[in-house]
């Protein structure tokens, strides 16, 4: 190992001239100070908090102290800059008054004095990187690298820093060389990285570093309080309004990352197929220019970079939330365009699926991406009206016009929306009786229930779900679950958000009515929803009656992921007209699904899939040697190429099917443009997801080998048969049907 540049005699001078040539380093003299407008807000901050949100009682003053490590981090993602000592000081200074000095004084001074270290060590790291990238690197050996930082300790000191960054160095280093780039070519965009990355930090500006430590503080109280300043508020607001041109993607910054949240229905990229939510983008380039990368920049500046004219394109790299190397990397170009909800309606079909005699069985499935509400006076509303319960209605409509004998609800990827949505929808299937129970930060509990006189579908049901299924899908789902209407289908369980935020407008308290400056709001937590049953589908969400493989339950995804989640607890259940299906026919349902998940060549291409994911993302180091990466590389490559041809083959046994569709014919199929040649790298992604490049932006939501939805089919159809066997009944009635009417 090379002596440390830190004890360099040339240090300084160094330092000095990389402050000539590069922009974005601060003076040291130059200080930021917190207006007094903003000192008003984050008073009111903390009294929000502490008087409104559904979790104040559990967070007391002595948890303030976490807001240091967890503002470190803010800055910090990856743990790489700040030491262990800056971290036991900053705890020593600030930790042991944080609550009193931001409740009482508004003094967020500790954000700004945290950030002067942190920039220091960018800075005195960006010149240590930029001497190293001048000479050879060894990628022989057996070192490894942990390529996932976020929960490791930071380096203790600045010699475990330095070896620290010896791996990181050589791991970037060979990411890029391993997506086809010489060592010159890729010690250029490293050091072009880190050169951008100083830029970012030194037009890092005051306000930017309120809004993180206020937003530490919220969310303290749970993931999903936030504090928005003037200009995020101002922003939040037109992406509510869905009216900019751009890609349809809610994004976040997080470790110095710019994550994909979610994907809004009918916009660009969910019509696209290729971006997934939890994806990072790390560079982002327009049409004729060399992509941009935009590690800790700040998210209004990358908001603004993917945002453009319609029809023009934006280039994204993209780095795979599943992807089984961190090194793999994947170019795609997106069509920039209004959010088309009219595409993100609900869609039916009726597939002929065969059943134990040999004959075919019609069954029809539902798909519904959001609980949405429409005004025909909104963009991309096509001058219609129309909400998700009345879509659904019409399609029930037309499958059982077709004679369907049961229906799949495919809630998967479904990330919820209005709430009387989610009430109505459940009514379609269900008697009128009690949906959901929401309780408020005082304790009281409102139920709504569904009041429709008429069932719209009484008939065998099935809901499937996946880990991306969340909030009004969850309340949908476990309602039809108590009630014994539906066979849960689908990952282990769905997502786990079982709250309610509200967002409160600064300005409308009294200390900041007046103010001349512009003001921000905190958007915080003040419900939390219960199942008729009292159980909550807070953290555990809606548990599967039947889980299938799925890749899902391996990713970190889910609400019991994130920091602070609410935990999960129960009230009293309320009176509704149903009970939970019989144990017995969960159980021979499951077994018989087990039987089939032992042997059909399906199943054994998924288990396939799932257990190379797994297997690749339990490796929680990467190895820094380049001829073992370039081998893992080939048998990765010939991995996805079997299962490519595998899927082809499985994809001839899909059933037969008949679509429908509300509003206009869909256009005619635009293909996205191809990136350049020297841009496609191992994916890394979905071996399923290979001809990824051939999708187009027409939304192509049935016939493809979907091995869940399949194996739902045939277990509604194994429910039909038991239905006529009362041994399995619970009630008068055949299970997952309705009672006959009773008016």
């Amino acid at each position: 190992m090379p002596s440390s540049p830190f004890r360099r005699p040339g240090w300084l001078v160094a330092l000095v001239a990389l402050a000539l040539v590069l922009p974005g380093l601060r003076a040291a003299d130059v200080k930021f100070s917190t207006p007094e407008t903003l000192s008003t807000e984050a008073k009111t901050l903390v009294q929000l908090l502490t008087e409104a949100h559904y979790n104040r009682e559990a967070v007391h003053s002595s948890d303030y102290a976490q807001v240091i490590p967890d503002y470190m981090t803010a800055l910090d993602g990856q743990h790489l800059f700040f030491l262990g000592s800056d971290k036991a000081d900053f705890a020593n200074r600030y930790g042991k008054n944080t609550y009193y000095n931001v409740a009482f004084a508004g003094n967020i001074d500790p954000a700004y004095e945290m950030f002067y270290v942190y920039q220091n060590r960018v800075q005195k790291r960006v010149g240590w990187i930029l001497e190293q990238l001048k000479g050879p690197f060894d990628f022989a050996g057996n070192d490894t690298y942990t390529y996932d930082r976020t929960k490791a300790e930071w380096p203790a000191n600045a010699a475990a820093s330095d070896d620290l960054w010896q791996r990181a160095l050589k791991s970037e280093l060979i990411a890029e060389m391993m997506n086809k780039k010489t060592i010159d070519q890729a010690k250029k965009i490293v050091r072009e990285r880190y050169e951008r990355l100083l830029k970012n930090v030194g037009e890092t500006e005051g306000s930017d570093l309120a809004e993180r430590y206020l937003n530490c503080i919220a969310e303290l109280y749970d993931p999903h309080s936030t504090y928005l300043s003037a200009q995020t508020y101002e922003e939040f607001s037109i992406q509510m309004k869905l009216q900019l041109v751009g890609i349809g993607a809610v994004l976040e910054s997080k470790d110095d990352y710019c994550i994909v949240k979610e994907l809004v229905p009918g916009g660009p990229a969910d019509l696209d197929h290729r971006i997934k939510p939890t994806d990072r983008i790390v560079a982002v380039a327009q049409d004729g220019q060399a992509p941009v990368e935009i590690m800790g920049m700040r998210l209004n500046k990358i908001v603004a970079m993917i945002r453009g004219n319609k029809d023009t394109h934006v280039h994204l790299t993209i780095e795979p939330a599943n992807a089984a190397d961190p090194s793999a990397r994947k170019e795609i170009i997106i069509t920039r365009d209004v959010v088309k909800l009219e595409s993100a309606r609900a869609s039916a079909a009726v597939f002929q699926v065969p059943g134990k005699d040999g004959k075919t069985v019609p069954l029809g499935v539902i798909t519904l991406r959001a609980f949405y509400g429409q005004s025909g006076d909104d963009e991309g509303s096509g001058g219609e009206n129309f909400l998700a319960s009345t879509d659904i209605a019409k399609l029930i409509v037309k499958l059982k016009a077709a004679n369907v004998q049961g229906v799949v609800l495919d809630l998967r990827h479904n990330g919820g929306g209005y709430l009387s949505e989610a009430v109505d929808v459940a009514g379609l299937f269900l008697h009128p009786g009690p949906v959901v129970q929401v309780r408020d930060n005082e304790g009281a509990v409102q139920v709504d229930d569904d009041n429709a006189p008429k069932v719209a579908y009484d008939g065998p049901l099935a809901v499937l779900v996946d880990r991306f299924s969340a909030s009004a899908s969850e309340i949908v789902t476990g309602a039809l679950q108590d009630y014994g209407r539906a066979i849960i289908v689908g990952d282990s369980s769905t997502h786990g958000k079982g709250t309610v935020q509200t967002v409160l407008e600064m300005k409308n308290f009294p200390l900041l009515a007046n103010s001349p400056a512009k003001t921000g709001a905190a958007k915080i937590t003040i419900q939390k929803f219960y199942l008729p049953n009292g159980a909550s589908t807070q953290l555990k969400g809606v548990l599967s009656d039947i889980v299938l493989p799925s890749a899902d339950d391996y990713l970190p995804i889910g609400e019991s992921d994130l920091p602070h989640a609410l935990v999960w607890d129960q009230i009293p259940g309320v009176r509704f007209d149903g009970q939970a299906l019989p144990a017995k026919m969960i159980s021979q349902l499951r077994q018989d699904s087990l039987d089939r998940q032992t042997h059909l060549d399906e199943f054994a291409y998924l288990r396939k899939d799932v257990d190379w994911i797994k297997s690749r993302l339990d490796e929680k180091q990467i190895s820094l040697n380049l001829d073992q990466r370039k081998q893992e590389q080939v048998r990765d490559d010939g991995f996805k190429k079997s299962m490519k041809a595998t899927r082809t083959e499985l994809e001839k046994a899909d059933y037969a099917f008949q679509e429908f569709r509300l509003g206009p014919p869909r256009p005619p199929k635009v293909v996205t443009p191809k990136a350049p040649a020297d841009a496609k790298a191992d994916s890394g992604d979905d071996p399923a997801d290979d001809d990824d490049d051939e999708l187009s932006t027409d939304d192509d939501t049935y016939g493809k080998l979907d091995v869940s939805l399949r194996e739902t089919f045939r277990i509604l159809n194994d429910a039909i048969d038991l239905g006529s066997n009362k041994e399995y009944w619970a009630r008068q009635h055949a299970p997952l049907t309705v009672a006959a009417d009773r008016n």
